[in-house]
């Protein structure tokens, strides 16, 4: 009989960790959702209500909201990370894997989720920096490939990208301007990568930016 509990009671405590590690997933998706559409200040109740979660699953999960909003913009980064690694992957040609790239990382909403970064957080923590240099690490071999195909246009550099990115995946104010951003966005984003492929059909004032010009210029 003591068997028999002590094995019932050893099942539950794997499963408790699970449901803990999927609480925990949910509250970051909902997060990431409200945070795209309402910005930083959402109600930590709105984020609860939103991962069917109550408002004590979320405070025993993140100690307050700059670690949440850390936690949201760390997964973005790494899901981001994960797409250009998986563009290098592919067997398509490296311009069309680089196209591919753009659209599915526009998905994240980078341009909603990049102003999170300056909400307190240590951009020059070990988690931050070495997961930016994943992203960057990634990005610039794919662009690489690019270039070297003579498809992808010189004058450009990973900067150029991610702030074209950031710009076109962030919705104008106002709810109905939000509610019909979806239907233009990869349009526009098709728009802004013909610009890039070469042969080059203007020149380019400045010089290519980098992560760390970005980095420097508090972008």
């Amino acid at each position: 009989m003591g068997t028999g509990k002590g094995a019932t009671l050893g099942e539950r405590q794997p499963r408790m960790r699970a449901d803990a590690s999927r609480n925990r997933e949910r509250i970051i998706d909902a997060a990431r959702e409200a945070f795209v559409e309402w910005g930083p200040e959402v109600p930590l109740d709105e984020i609860a209500r939103r991962a069917g979660v109550g408002n004590a699953t979320v405070y025993r999960h993140f100690a307050d909201r700059r670690e949440l909003i850390l936690q949201v913009t760390m997964e973005s980064m790494r899901r981001i990370a994960s797409l250009a690694e998986a563009g290098l992957a592919e067997d398509a040609a490296p311009f069309e894997a680089l196209r591919r790239f753009v659209h599915e990382g526009a998905d994240e909403r980078m341009g909603s989720l990049c102003s999170l970064l300056n909400e307190g957080i240590d951009v020059t923590a070990a988690e931050v920096t070495e997961t930016r240099l994943r992203l960057d690490t990634a990005l610039e071999n794919l662009m690489a490939r690019a270039r070297a195909e003579g498809t992808l246009r010189a004058d450009v550099g990973i900067g150029d990208l991610m702030v074209a990115l950031a710009q076109l995946t962030r919705p104008l104010p106002g709810l109905a301007c939000s509610v019909r951003f979806d239907t233009y966005m990869h349009r526009h984003l098709d728009l802004f990568l013909d610009g890039l492929m070469a042969p080059a059909r203007s020149t380019l004032s400045g010089t290519a930016a980098t992560f760390e010009d970005l980095r420097q210029r508090g972008t």
